[in-house]
């Protein structure tokens, strides 16, 4: 495990639900460079999944974690949603500013890994680097907001058993990029990615609002997790999540992409709504 991770995984209770989070080594690498961080004092749930090497990786993938989670810490309180006094208002000024607040957050993990790998004297999209994907509710029954980079997902099971899996992320790969293009086979392999937090000054994360509903389950995770497992094996997981069995879902998404052949390391964390 990480050495970031906790000694041992445990429930997280936040305003808006229970969150549980495993992250596991995988059946072929030797370190795991994923981490994981729920932090319930600020309604975060973020998977990062390192590359660079050894060590690079495992640096990349905790430092973005815990910049991010600094520069929330340090920013702002948002104001109380009151959704009564603007009814009409869109959710990037519903509070006012969190939208560019989580993405200045996220330009400055960024910003910090480049500067690291300038200093080792890494060219330009080289060194270390990490994907970065996660859900921030920073304010009590107001929106939350989406952040994107990389190939790490999230994903959204809606609707009880009979609901259905949203995917709420998509992939910033050339795979992804073919795919959408229509490009002709033979396709780009599926881990190539077209950005990532530490080899480049600048990034384009995906920053978006999102209504929660009771009920929803949500989904973090690395594509050691959903790069060989279906989707209808992961929603058939996530249709079944309750409060009291995160943890023994989380364990059969993990032992599930093991048995489908990953061979990379497998981070998955869930959670469940209030309601």
């Amino acid at each position: 495990m990480n050495s970031s991770q906790p000694s041992s995984p445990r429930y997280h209770t936040l305003d808006f639900g229970v969150a549980f989070g495993i992250t596991d080594v995988g059946t072929v690498r030797h370190s795991n460079q994923d981490t994981f961080r729920v932090a319930p004092e600020l309604g975060l749930l973020a998977v990062a999944d390192g590359m660079g090497g050894h060590e690079g990786g495992e640096i990349a993938s905790a430092g973005a974690v815990e910049l991010l989670c600094s520069h929330l810490s340090d920013a702002p309180p948002a104001p109380p949603h009151d959704p009564d006094a603007d009814p009409d208002a869109t959710w990037a000024g519903v509070p006012g500013g969190a939208l560019h607040t989580l993405r200045g957050a996220i330009e400055y993990a960024n910003a910090q890994l480049y500067a690291t790998n300038v200093e080792r004297n890494h060219a330009d999209g080289m060194g270390m680097g990490t994907t970065l994907t996660g859900l921030w509710h920073p304010v009590r029954h107001g929106p939350a907001y989406l952040f994107h980079v990389g190939d790490s997902r999230l994903y959204c099971w809606r609707g009880g058993a009979q609901g259905e899996l949203l995917q709420l992320t998509r992939d910033h790969t050339l795979y992804q990029q073919a795919l959408d293009l229509g490009a002709p086979p033979p396709l780009p392999p599926r881990n190539l990615l077209l950005q990532a937090l530490g080899p480049g000054p600048a990034i384009q994360p995906d920053v978006s609002a999102w209504s929660m509903a009771p009920g929803d389950v949500y989904l973090l995770c690395s594509d050691g997790l959903h790069g060989e497992s279906s989707r209808e094996a992961i929603a058939a997981v996530m249709a079944r999540a309750r409060d009291d069995n995160l943890e023994a879902c989380c364990a059969e998404l993990v032992d599930m992409a093991k048995r489908d052949g990953s061979r990379d390391n497998i981070t998955a964390v869930l959670l469940r709504c209030h309601g």
